[in-house]
């Protein structure tokens, strides 16, 4: 399955990817028109729509996920990622690729309620919980009949400069969906019903990006050798250590991470913002920004990566479900499920995390990124496609990569 990929042509890999994923000849079509939307489908997605905006889409390979064998669609501009995600794949397969898991689809909804004056108003919304999750469980018929649905109801008071507030949450199963506006119309269905229960004013009603019943995790082992020796490995644990001591380090190496999850979640139409911001927060959960990730040894001296993250996605409802590339990049990652969804994208974070300190443990991020950064230069400078690999290629030999230089090499 996708053997040497990034050396076959489009045709080829899209005749491989056609055959991965049983695509259907309108399907490969849709890959084919670059970009997957018109003026008239954007029209209906965003305000005062005046075109679309088309960004790179490529497949990561190797990835070999709890056992099974995945292509995983990747949406970014930023030149090394997808080569870089598919090399970490291939070495982590060598031990058995990717064990991940991901137990729990919950969203977190809340409800502010302020002018909260009965001391006894926590305990009397605990003590109507039934009543409050039956209410909010007529708001969704799908999830209820599925034996989804609202499942838990709890309470805690803040104290603001403008006083005491009362936050009610609830934790709705909400299954392969992200859950965005169930939780919203569920929040907004209860909030009469509790003003009436505590006597206050409800103010905000709606879900919590911070996904922390949504956690997906999981590890890789990297052959020492296939990394670089165990002085590379050793020098990656350092670089970790690096990160999770010092924010200013962890921003950059969180970036990576995400560098890979986002470009997974792009091509599914995920809420990327929601993915990032979550991300972000819970690297500070400790009270620190850390890394989101940890690097060790095991008694072998592989090299052992760790990822622990929130991560809400789904694979009905949304844009998934409306923008057609997205579907058919849906079809080709064939899961099944939004955690399944979860653990493949959290994999390819890790492995882009592996890349990124490895490089930088060793060579240097710059020497393989600026390879292809040249072609970018390259292009913006006008070269034909037929020279754009050589001037690139100059360009890295000089160690002169920039506009100029391109430019001059394009009129030699």
């Amino acid at each position: 399955m996708a053997t040497k990929f990034f050396e076959k042509n489009r045709k080829e890999r899209l005749d491989e990817i056609v055959k991965f994923a049983k695509l259907t000849s309108e399907e490969r079509q849709i890959l084919e028109e670059n970009g997957g939307i018109g003026f008239d489908q954007a029209d209906k997605m965003v305000e005062n729509a005046i075109g679309t905006f088309s960004f790179p889409l490529g497949i990561a390979t190797n990835f070999f996920v709890n056992d099974k064998e995945y292509l995983v669609p990747m949406v970014i501009e930023e030149p090394s990622v997808i080569a870089a995600a598919s090399k970490a794949a291939k070495i982590a397969k060598i031990n058995g690729g990717f064990r991940m898991k991901n137990e729990e689809s919950y969203s977190i909804g809340q409800i502010q309620l302020v002018n909260i004056r009965d001391k006894d108003a926590m305990q009397n919304v605990l003590s109507h919980s039934k009543e409050i999750l039956d209410l909010a469980n007529t708001k969704s018929s799908t999830l209820s009949k599925m034996g989804k649905g609202a499942k838990e109801l709890s309470c805690k008071q803040i104290i603001t400069p403008s006083g005491a507030m009362l936050i009610v949450e609830l934790l709705i199963d909400v299954g392969d969906a992200m859950g965005a506006n169930v939780t919203n119309t569920m929040c907004e269905g209860i909030s009469s019903l509790v003003e009436k229960i505590t006597g206050g004013k409800a103010l905000l009603r709606i879900l919590s990006n911070y996904s922390t019943r949504r956690i997906v995790s999981g590890s890789a082992i990297f052959d020492k050798d296939e990394v670089g020796g165990e002085q590379i490995v050793d020098n990656i644990i350092l670089a970790f250590e690096f990160a999770d001591n010092d924010q200013y380090r962890a921003v950059t190496h969180n970036k990576g991470i995400l560098n890979g999850i986002i470009a997974a979640a792009n091509s599914t139409g995920q809420d990327t913002r929601a993915i990032e911001a979550a991300a972000h927060a819970y690297a500070a959960k400790s009270g620190k920004y850390r890394s989101l990730t940890q690097w060790s040894k095991d008694k072998n001296g592989n090299l052992v990566g760790k990822i622990e993250l929130p991560l809400s996605v789904g694979i009905v409802g949304g844009i998934i479900n409306v923008h057609p590339t997205a579907k058919v990049c849906a079809k080709i990652l064939k899961v099944a499920s939004a955690s399944e969804l979860a653990c493949v994208i959290a994999a390819v974070g890790l492995a882009q995390n592996f890349s990124a300190i490895r490089a930088l443990a060793s060579e240097g991020i710059q020497k393989g990124h600026m390879k292809l950064h040249a072609r970018n230069i390259a292009a913006a400078a006008g070269a034909t496609p037929e020279q754009i690999d050589a001037i690139a290629s100059k360009m890295v030999q000089e160690g002169k990569i920039s506009i100029n230089r391109a430019r001059e090499l394009v009129g030699s």
